[in-house]
């Protein structure tokens, strides 16, 4: 724990303008983003007595090293540049919101020659309109099924439209007229860009015109005695119709807001974003966060805010967006979204109407999922904490361990030996921080010897990861110069030295606070050996036996016995049970990869088609093996030279002794790959 008096700015130094700044811990990784009207006033105040400020901050202050900023012109040039280093750091004490599922929205691909109608989930890609989001994606299908016959836009992949255009038949939606077929040249690229256009404009809202414009139509051909063209533009209006009474009308025609509720209490808050177009409810979402930082309700719609529309622009941006408290500055943020939208927003609490009786539709919805989230997690923030409490005294640590790292072995009868890492941050997995080795240093079955290599391997790197940052003047003594990992050691690769320390996260750059390995003494052992002679003394190691659930430190006779109604226990199982099916996933796969293979790989200019014509004829490998090579040339495609190179090949693969499963003793035959069973 750090003592902020430590680094705190000499007085004067900090400047009394905007800007944003950025509280670093003592391996560089930035923690915290936050931006000010003045730095000197709010920097000033992280560093008061620590018990003056809210356990948040005081958390964060404690377990800073350092704190830098940078000066911007005006404020919204603040909020811009925070929004891009919080994104950029992924600050571990800045709210975070995640959301609770990934939404479906309708997008329309307006990037490509002939535009496409589809179900999309992830992150908006450029080029691409879209609509929602929606809260299930057959909601989208029935919509689009319904429009379709208005607008018969392409909804195909571009595997069946280029199958398409080189057999020239479409699809049966273009049998069925509900696709105009471009696939095969029924209207030409432009007729059909403008079909697609005018499904955006639908969708965006402007219904009215379409609608008076398909019953204008259909009266002048009901005039004209054209009574079937009347009863197909009868039905299309009928499916426009239906189509718009899936959106709820909650506003005037005109209205284009999204509307920001909050639900919070001390631990977490809840937000829900109802999007109105048109006045129609076209889109819901929402997001929960853990309230890591001292925040209050405008904080949390500031950073919604940020979230919701940092990467939006143009139409996207609505012209009004309605909250339940307006952010710090809101003439700051009310720029921001004007100069993402490319004209005037409003952003304002609704007072009074129906804008305000919607408003509390989404407090409701808020406030339910709020509820919602915490059945599921069972106060899992609070338990999380009291479970690394429980592990540091336990363990006798210092301090809670809030990065944890367990290694697992795994092989089948002593082949394909892998490892695993696993990381877990705050009691939470970090799965783009888990990390897969092969074995190389040896042979066979051994799974202490094992557990020594992938130790030393990960801290060799993390030891090399620290010199390249001149975290110390000398290696240490133990070891003398600290080796360069190998590229090709089945870890990450190295790092680019020349690449400056940013903040960001670096593979293997971090040490954990506590090391946990699946096993017993001998395991442990061999870790904390491999540690030693790394010369790293600062991480705590200890193991978890499957057998009794007993946890094993270095160097003890007796294990550790944790209640079995342990938060901490559960935690640890849950770290442990990670490792291995992360372990035991890596080395299935390279299971099935080495199975695959066959000897009759080995046969030069031997393609798939004849080494099924192989197998087929004689029924297996091993009978294949026992042929002559006139037998073999009997298979229609194979000729004598052939013959005698698969001949010369399983004589070569041809096993010394029966294989033996050595639970059972039974003598293990060879299937129709060639492999045992």
């Amino acid at each position: 724990m750090a003592d902020p008096s430590s680094y705190r700015p000499k007085p004067g130094q900090i400047p009394d303008s905007p800007g944003v700044y950025k509280f670093r811990d003592e391996h560089r990784r930035v923690i915290y983003v936050g931006k000010a009207k003045s730095l000197r006033q709010r920097l000033a105040s992280y560093f008061q007595d620590l018990t003056g400020l809210h356990p948040r901050t005081r958390t964060m202050v404690t377990t800073a090293a350092s704190v830098e900023w940078t000066v911007v012109a005006t404020e919204v040039e603040a909020l811009q540049l925070e929004y891009s280093w919080i994104k950029e750091f992924d600050p571990r004490f800045n709210v975070k919101y995640r959301d609770d599922k990934s939404y479906p929205y309708l997008a329309v691909t307006l990037n490509e020659e002939f535009p496409r109608v589809q179900v999309m989930r992830g992150a908006k890609k450029k080029g691409v309109r879209y609509f929602g989001p929606y809260g299930h994606a057959w909601a989208i299908r029935e919509t689009v099924d319904l429009m379709l016959r208005v607008f018969p836009v392409r909804t195909c992949s571009a595997g069946v439209f280029k199958n398409a255009a080189r057999t020239g038949r479409p699809c049966l939606l273009g049998y069925i007229g509900k696709c105009s077929a471009p696939c095969v040249g029924r209207v030409a690229p432009e007729e059909h860009r403008e079909l697609a256009d005018d499904f955006c404009d639908f969708m965006a809202g402007r219904t009215g015109t379409y609608i008076r414009r398909l019953e204008k139509d259909m009266m002048a051909a009901a005039e004209d005695m054209e009574y079937e063209r009347a009863a197909r533009l009868r039905d299309d209006v009928g499916a426009l119709k239906r189509a718009m009474e899936k959106s709820a009308v909650v506003l005037a025609d005109a209205t284009d807001a999204d509307l920001i509720a909050v639900a919070e209490d001390e631990l977490e808050a809840a937000v829900q974003i109802f999007h109105v177009r048109g006045g129609r409810v076209r889109g819901q979402r929402g997001w929960v966060t853990d309230k890591v930082e001292n925040v209050d309700t405008s904080g949390l719609v500031e950073h919604a805010l940020q979230q919701l529309y940092g990467e939006e622009s143009g139409d996207a941006v609505p012209k009004e967006v309605l909250v339940p408290a307006l952010p710090e500055d809101p003439e700051a943020v009310s720029q921001w979204l004007a100069d993402r939208r490319g004209s005037q927003v409003s952003l304002r609490i609704p007072q009074r109407g129906d804008k305000k009786d919607l408003m509390v539709t989404v407090q409701r919805n808020a406030q339910q999922a709020l509820g919602l989230h915490k059945t599921k997690r069972a106060s899992d923030l609070t338990t999380r904490s009291r479970a690394l409490e429980e592990i540091a005294e336990a363990l006798g640590l210092d301090t809670a361990p809030l990065r944890i790292e367990c290694f697992d072995i795994s092989h089948l009868q002593g082949e394909d030996v892998v490892a695993s890492m696993v990381v877990f941050e705050d009691g939470l997995a970090r799965k783009g921080e888990y990390r897969r080795f092969q074995i190389k240093g040896f042979e066979g079955q051994d799974d202490v010897r094992s557990m020594h290599e992938v130790i030393s391997r990960r801290f060799r790197r993390y030891l090399h990861e620290k010199e390249r940052a001149g975290e110390w003047e000398e290696t240490p003594a133990a070891t003398g110069p600290v080796p360069a990992p190998d590229p090709a050691d089945g870890t990450a690769p190295v790092a680019d030295e020349s690449r400056e320390d940013d903040g960001r996260p670096k593979r293997f750059a971090y040490p954990p606070q506590l090391l946990v390995v699946d096993g017993g003494q001998p395991q442990v052992a061999a870790a904390k050996r491999a540690l030693d002679e790394l010369g790293i003394d600062d991480i705590a190691v200890c193991g978890l036996a499957k057998r009794l659930e007993e946890v094993w430190l270095p160097d003890d006779d007796d294990p550790v016995v944790l209640p079995r109604s342990s938060e901490g226990l559960y935690l640890l199982q849950r770290i442990r049970d990670e490792a291995h099916r992360f372990a035991i996933t890596y080395q299935r796969a390279k299971r099935a990869k080495r199975i695959r293979t066959s000897p009759l790989d080995a046969v030069a200019g031997l393609g798939e088609t004849r080494k099924q014509a192989l197998i087929k004829h004689f029924g297996s490998v091993k009978k294949l093996r026992r042929a002559t090579i006139d037998e073999i040339c009997e298979v229609p495609g194979i000729g004598r030279r052939t013959a005698e190179s698969v001949a010369v090949a399983l004589a070569a693969a041809a096993p010394a002794a029966p294989a033996v499963n050595t639970a059972t003793g039974e003598i293990m035959e060879e299937d129709d790959g060639g492999s045992t069973t």
